[in-house]
């Protein structure tokens, strides 16, 4: 079928933005969401895991596939907004079991003025001095001084050695090493780009996690598995520590709209299990499955819960 989908990157986004629906309420004095999990670290050991979805102003970049905008606000927040999100987040945490890392995502660029104002970082850092370790995400276009700046903000509230790792991680949307489809999302991003905002992190001591999407739009199906280690394999050459697959999901109007024209197909719980599968082979670093609303991909009931259980044992022991 053929597909309206434009060729220019701001007639993309003039498509994209025409067919959102409407935003879910924010409010910019509470986080989106709280909630604990656990991931290996470095060492092999499990690490619990404080996130926060901090509630924020929509990211300046218009990807095709993100559906984060519907928790955004149309306004910057106002400084001392964000301090106050991870205030109430904080005192919500369990006093027994105090997690190791804190990561705190944004649905967008926590280096974004714009998202987060420049002012808070200092008092970001030192709500955040207790953890062993921050994560934070960030377009690869704002990866800079102010990422340098904000780590030293971190070292000397928390006034600590860290026994090992990185004080600061910074998590990037790679999407994918296809470069053909990485051109189409419109992330105004190049494999170039993100090598050389990678190189920053390392130069500075900061620690990279990479996201990559499984089975993204313009994307044939039969290359989910392939394009999704391939990408897996990129991430790590750029010395991440961390790769996140993040199986493509609809639900935000353009991504229907790409499916109705045959450029989209979701993919299943097998997809998703093959990649994990064959980026952990691949032995170079971890690997994370987001096993967020599984229960709307389009498995048979009968083999989800057995995937899911297979997936959920992967994340935990990183054995395949």
């Amino acid at each position: 079928m053929k597909s309206d989908y434009p060729s220019s990157a701001a007639a993309r986004t003039r498509w994209i933005l025409a067919r959102r629906g409407p935003r879910a309420p924010a409010d910019p004095t509470r986080p989106a969401g709280v909630f604990t999990e656990c991931e290996p670290d470095e060492a092999s050991r499990l690490a619990r895991v404080l996130t926060v979805l901090l509630t924020n102003r929509e990211c300046p970049w218009r990807c095709v596939m993100c559906d984060l905008w519907r928790h955004t606000t149309e306004q910057a927040v106002p400084p001392g907004a964000i301090p106050a999100q991870l205030r109430r987040a904080l005192a919500r945490r369990p006093v027994r079991a105090r997690p190791a890392h804190l990561k705190l995502y944004n649905a967008g660029s926590f280096f974004d003025p714009g998202a987060i104002p420049p002012a808070d970082h200092a008092a970001i850092a030192r709500l955040a001095a207790p953890f062993d370790r921050v994560i934070v995400e960030c377009h690869p276009r704002l990866v800079g001084p102010a990422v340098a700046a904000f780590l030293v903000r971190l070292e000397e509230a928390a006034a600590r050695p860290l026994a090992g790792g990185h004080r600061l991680e910074v998590a990037m949307g790679l999407e994918t090493a296809h470069p053909g489809v990485l051109a189409q999302l419109n992330k105004r991003m190049t494999l170039d780009l993100f090598a050389r905002a990678a190189d920053f992190l390392r130069r500075h001591g900061v620690g990279l996690r990479a996201f990559v999407l499984v089975q993204p739009p313009f994307l044939p199906p039969g290359e989910a598995v392939e394009w999704a280690v391939r990408s897996a394999e990129k991430a790590f050459e750029c010395g991440a520590s961390v790769v996140t697959l993040i199986p493509t999901r609809a639900g935000n109007g353009a991504m229907e709209a790409l499916a109705t024209a045959g450029h989209f197909t979701p993919p299943s719980l097998a997809t998703l299990e093959a990649s994990l599968a064959g980026c952990l082979r691949l032995g170079r670093g971890r690997v994370f499955a987001d096993l967020w609303d599984l229960e709307k991909f389009p498995d048979a009931p009968a083999s989800r819960l057995a995937r899911v259980r297979r997936l959920r044992r992967m994340n935990r022991t990183q054995q395949v």
